[in-house]
This record gives structure tokens, C-alpha cells and sequence, in this order.
């Protein structure tokens, strides 16, 4: 028995309309499904809800919920902003930066590019303040991976025990033989 895929992810949003549109005009994302509900169909209660579907590429589904009769969004004070995001792949640098001119002329903020080794990224935040993350393969990223894969047990387990970051794969920002 094992998952097969990420059947959708689900945020928060501000408002639903100007979500689907931002998401199209910006990442080029399908409006795939809309579900309104008065009643939360799991727990029963009244909570009236609109909750869109948009296409991510290759079978992954972004959704979104707006939820009128709730409290403002908030976010969590003791996370930094830059923790949690939703990171989307893109095929390559030259599309990056494709993306990168189109959000920047868009009038979005944008941050990057930066090298985390392995992959490439911009970021920046839609418009309900949730922070996103576009990614390209690095030229190397076949190796990277395969030197990350061969650490990744000492790493988890130093850090279990240190709480420090440990230096296994130093090499990722160092670039040079390998280690």
C-alpha cells in the first residue's frame, strides 16, 4: 500500500475570483472546477465556502478556499514568511526568467534568482500574502541529487542529535570536486 500522487493542496484565500484571475494572468494556471457549499460536507457545519480548483501541470491540482463568515486570514506569527510556500517547477533558467520579467512587469516583487545548488528559484507572494516559489533543474542537478541521496540518512540523524546544520552537503553552495 503507498500514495499515489497529491490529489490537490488547499489554501486560504481572500477572495475567490480575483484568485483564478491572478493565478491565470501570473502563472498561467487553468480554472479547472468551482464547489459552493453552505454546509462543510466532512463536519456538517454552516460555513459557507467557495472552493476553486486550478491546474499546477501534470495532474497536480492548486485549490483554494474563501470563506466569507470566518475571521480575517492570519498566519502563523512563530513561522517566518519565507517557511512556508508552495514551490512550482518550471523547465528550465530561460523560463525562469521568462516568469521572472512577466510577474516583475505584472508589478509583483520578485527575489532571485537563487542557487540552492540542485535547482534554481525566484520567489514571491499572490495576492493573499502566501509565498511562492518558482524552480528550475540545474545543469548538475542529476549529480547533485544523487550526491544529496547518498548523505541524506547522516544528515537527518546529525541534525536530530545537534540540532546544527550539518556540513554533508556543503558541497551544494561550494561548487568543486566532489567531497
Amino acid at each position: 500500500m503507498k500514495i499515489d500522487r497529491i490529489h490537490h493542496v488547499a489554501y486560504r484565500c481572500i477572495d475567490a475570483k480575483e484568485t483564478v484571475l491572478w493565478y491565470q494572468k501570473m502563472l498561467h494556471m487553468d480554472f479547472v472546477l468551482a464547489i459552493a457549499e453552505d454546509f462543510v460536507p466532512s463536519t456538517k457545519a454552516p460555513d459557507p465556502y467557495m472552493h476553486v480548483f486550478l491546474d499546477a501541470g501534470q495532474g497536480n491540482v492548486l485549490a483554494f478556499f474563501e470563506l466569507p463568515t470566518q475571521p480575517p486570514m492570519g498566519r502563523d506569527p512563530n513561522t517566518p514568511a519565507w517557511v512556508q510556500h508552495i514551490a512550482f517547477r518550471v523547465h528550465n533558467r530561460a523560463e525562469l526568467l521568462e516568469f521572472k520579467a512577466h510577474l516583475e512587469a505584472n508589478g509583483v516583487d520578485v527575489l532571485g534568482v537563487t542557487d540552492h545548488g540542485a535547482f534554481h528559484s525566484i520567489y514571491f507572494f499572490d495576492p493573499n500574502g502566501h509565498r511562492l516559489e518558482l524552480a528550475c533543474p540545474d545543469p548538475e542537478e542529476t549529480a547533485m541529487l544523487a550526491r544529496l541521496d547518498a548523505v541524506k540518512w547522516d544528515m537527518l540523524e546529525e541534525w536530530s542529535q545537534t540540532k546544527r546544520a550539518p556540513r554533508h552537503a556543503a558541497f551544494l553552495h561550494h561548487r568543486g570536486p566532489a567531497a
